[in-house]
């Protein structure tokens, strides 16, 4: 009984409709990949050469497709970061978008699979950081670039670059907001548990004596 008393609570603490708060799915995009990939971040001044080293941390990578997997009609990578609620970051093309990139860069997918390429490489800096390199140079006017830097121990060789832009304050604040609560009800999540087993403690001890 006490058991049943317990899950019964914790089936109403559903977690999943702060989900639907999110603003990243705002537009209609779901998440298809979400992770957190170890970033070298790097500041460039006006038109001068970003910085040659820059400090590693952790950055939180969210890919969002619009429409179906196979057959998006856009895909959009925001980035932020837990050491700065400030830093949100966001890259989004469309097929006319991709195919400007694809004829500049020379890649040889299609934008079906953009999304895919971009979940491979960013695992590829996960599994495999001293070969894989994810170098993100920021600006001072909001406009960012991210490179995928393969190092072959002879060179390095840049896979692909993406174009990002710092998201607007409404967007940041939006985005903060909803962290800011779903920290909260994760705590208070926590709290419930611990609590539901000294309740069902009780109400086992209660059936006990009866």
């Amino acid at each position: 009984m006490g058991d049943m008393v317990a899950e019964s609570m914790e089936k109403n603490l559903d977690l999943s409709c702060f989900e639907e708060m999110d603003p990243s799915l705002a537009e209609g995009h779901h998440i298809f990949y979400e992770r957190e990939v170890p970033f070298e971040l790097r500041s460039a001044e006006g038109s001068e050469a970003p910085q040659e080293v820059g400090a590693l941390e952790a950055i939180k990578v969210k890919i969002l497709i619009h429409g179906d997997d196979s057959n998006p009609t856009s895909v959009r990578c925001e980035l932020s970061s837990e050491t700065n609620l400030f830093f949100y970051y966001y890259h989004e093309l469309d097929e006319a978008g991709f195919r400007h990139l694809q004829e500049g860069q020379k890649l040889m997918v299609d934008f079906s699979e953009y999304a895919a390429v971009l979940l491979r490489m960013l695992n590829h800096c996960i599994k495999e950081p001293h070969s894989h390199l994810a170098v993100f140079v920021m600006h001072r006017d909001g406009s960012a670039r991210l490179d995928f830097i393969q190092n072959m121990e002879y060179k390095f060789v840049e896979l692909l670059s993406c174009q990002f832009q710092a998201c607007s304050e409404e967007l940041v604040r939006q985005q903060i907001t909803y962290r800011y609560n779903v920290v909260k009800v994760c705590d208070f999540h926590v709290s419930f548990r611990w609590g539901s087993r000294t309740v069902k403690a009780r109400i086992v001890d209660a059936v006990d004596v009866q």
